[in-house]
């Protein structure tokens, strides 16, 4: 009787269908900021993407987020040219220079979306800075320059100096995370579910 009560249950999913549509539509938006094309001056592009990643992170918090960017990342191993420039394949997640910052993408997304949760409801604009400065930006570097260095065979700090060139551009990307997420969080305040702790809080 008992088992025949368990089978006839519907089978619990592990994530919402709403949840798995928010995924899917984070990841394209990841590959869909690839589109205009990488500017290279350097040995890693600098894209748009990392905006994605950071937006991910910050609007879907540490779960979602981050499962946003393996998605992206997965669909890239296997061969499809999501990449800025129309890259793919397992060898950029190997050999190539920017190897470690896609790595270093689902950590950002996971710091970040891990800090904003922490963050909500007001989302106030300076912490919530320093928040996507953590994740996109730090957490970031901190995979992707030591192994640019090793795959270039750089010194570690030749690789650090290298990658002065993108702290601007990322800069901006943070601001523009941060407006656009205040934004989304006011008009959909249950995006992101808060830390059992931070329940009560306004």
């Amino acid at each position: 009787m008992t088992d025949t009560i368990r089978s006839s249950a519907p089978a619990r999913r592990i994530l919402p269908a709403r949840d798995l549509a928010q995924i899917a539509i984070f990841a394209a938006l990841i590959a869909a900021l690839g589109l205009p094309g990488p500017l290279n001056i350097g040995p890693v592009p600098i894209t748009m993407q990392t905006l994605g990643v950071m937006l991910a992170g910050a609007i879907l918090g540490p779960r979602k987020g981050t499962l946003a960017v393996l998605l992206f990342l997965v669909l890239t191993a296997v061969g499809l040219p999501l990449l800025a420039g129309a890259r793919g394949g397992i060898g950029v997640f190997t050999v190539s220079p920017a190897a470690g910052y896609l790595y270093g993408w689902l950590l950002g997304a996971f710091v970040t979306g891990y800090l904003t949760a922490r963050l909500l409801p007001k989302y106030p604009f300076w912490p919530a800075l320093g928040a996507t400065i953590l994740g996109g930006i730090v957490a970031v570097y901190l995979l992707g320059i030591p192994v640019m260095a090793i795959n270039l065979g750089l010194p570690l700090w030749t690789a650090i100096s290298l990658n002065v060139a993108f702290l601007p551009g990322d800069l901006i990307k943070v601001i523009v995370t941060v407006l656009v997420a205040r934004q989304v969080h006011k008009a959909y305040p249950g995006l992101i579910a808060r830390p059992l702790g931070h329940q009560g809080r306004a």
